[in-house]
């Protein structure tokens, strides 16, 4: 039975290789619910919704990882966040639908629809350090621009494998980590391993449960599968954030829009989520006393 909503780890014993592999159901489909994108990119979205849940297992503190593509095409942007605990939200932007008449083919590719661009890798640790690669969108499917980003970014070598259909989005990832054994053994490892998951079809990975993939793909090979971690949609949006964002603004613009509409609306991008602010509650956000000591 296919595993749904859970991301695994796993290493192969007497290799330097580790992996992990993601499926996600009812998290793809409760984040693309709230978007009304055309299939192609909501299939295309499913795939950076993978991509960031199988990077996201790599934190090791609270933290967000971001994965974002930019490019010149009728999609602008697509990016998907995860945060600690395989928590994940994202957002599409483009011009698809453009009045120039420009439309997507179903079976249009990362590079059809985002043209030339580039591919940035955010880690952003609560304490700590921001961290962001970016590189070239150098292949015609996410799957090839991460293996591209990892081997010119972190110099690792990784394969990844990205299956989406309507209900499912699953992923494969294999990475060569830094070689602690002889050198030419971690080279024929690796081009076994590698060669093993190419045979891999779109299809298994979304009907078969990961048991039933690694043992598909590497029964002789000393898998050691971890425990599953849920995956989830989340978005951290709230009351208080808005309220903190809205600040930068300046309360006399802010006051001036509520003169114009009555009041201020903001509509979370990630999760369609409405904060209303009225006149008093601008003013409340700018007159608000300092607590005196006594």
């Amino acid at each position: 039975m296919k595993n749904q909503d859970i991301l695994q780890r796993f290493l192969f014993d007497g290799t330097d290789v580790r992996g992990e592999i993601t499926t996600l159901s009812s998290s793809y489909q409760d984040i693309i619910a709230l978007h009304n994108y055309p299939q192609t990119i909501s299939k295309l979205f499913g795939e950076f919704l993978v991509a960031a849940s199988l990077i996201g297992a790599s934190l090791k503190q609270p933290g967000m990882v971001t994965v974002q593509a930019t490019g010149d095409g009728p999609v602008s942007t697509i990016m998907a966040e995860c945060s600690q605990g395989q928590k994940l939200r994202g957002i599409v932007r483009g011009e698809w639908d453009s009045s120039d008449g420009s439309t997507l083919s179903d079976s249009a590719n990362l590079s059809e629809v985002m043209g030339s661009g580039t591919l940035a890798i955010t880690i952003e640790p609560e304490h700590g350090e921001r961290y962001q690669g970016i590189v070239q969108m150098a292949a015609a499917d996410l799957s090839g621009c991460l293996e591209h980003y990892f081997e010119q970014s972190a110099q690792l070598l990784t394969k990844i494998k990205i299956a989406v259909d309507q209900s499912i989005a699953s992923g494969l990832l294999i990475q060569q980590m830094p070689i602690t054994q002889d050198f030419d053994q971690a080279k024929d490892d690796w081009q076994h391993l590698s060669t093993l998951m190419d045979t891999l079809k779109s299809n298994e990975q979304l009907v078969l449960s990961h048991n039933d993939q690694l043992y598909r793909l590497f029964h002789e090979d000393n898998v050691r599968l971890f425990e599953s971690q849920p995956v989830s949609f989340f978005c951290s949006c709230s009351h208080a954030r808005t309220e903190r964002a809205l600040v930068s603004l300046g309360e006399d613009e802010l006051l001036q829009t509520c003169e114009d509409q009555g009041l201020v609306l903001i509509t979370c991008q990630f999760c369609d989520q409405q904060y209303q602010f009225s006149e008093n509650a601008i003013k409340a956000m700018f007159n608000t006393k300092p607590n005196i000591l006594h």
